[in-house]
């Protein structure tokens, strides 16, 4: 019923910058935090940022100050914004949100499918 298709991926440059959306569409009632995850090869998935329904926002230490979260929640749309990226930024980056379909009582977990994202040196 929820899908969330992630876009914005690609190859850069370090130093260079690229801007990740994810849309989720659905019978959708409410989104609640929503946030974006990456995994490189041979490592376990880590959360890179995270907005709450409020719009407070977490970052990992590894991207902070480079690296900007932000929503809409009128178009159920999530971005990261990816500054001064570095080749350990590499990654396939995951989008992430819970959401309480409609006619539901409670929220689930739904992940996009992923969009890599390459930076050279």
């Amino acid at each position: 019923q929820v899908q969330l298709v992630e876009s914005g991926g690609g190859l850069v440059q370090a130093g260079g910058s690229l801007r990740l959306s994810c849309v989720a569409s659905g019978v959708i009632f409410r989104i609640n935090a929503m946030g974006w995850f990456r995994q490189a090869p041979g490592k376990q998935r880590e959360l890179v940022a995270a907005t709450t329904a409020g719009s407070s926002t977490n970052y990992v230490d590894s991207v902070k100050g480079r690296f900007t979260i932000s929503r809409d929640n009128a178009k159920n749309t999530v971005y990261l914004q990816m500054n001064s990226l570095k080749p350990e930024d590499t990654a396939v980056y995951y989008c992430n949100a819970n959401i309480v379909v409609t006619g539901k009582g409670y929220a689930i977990d739904y992940w996009g499918k992923g969009t890599l994202v390459t930076v050279s040196s």
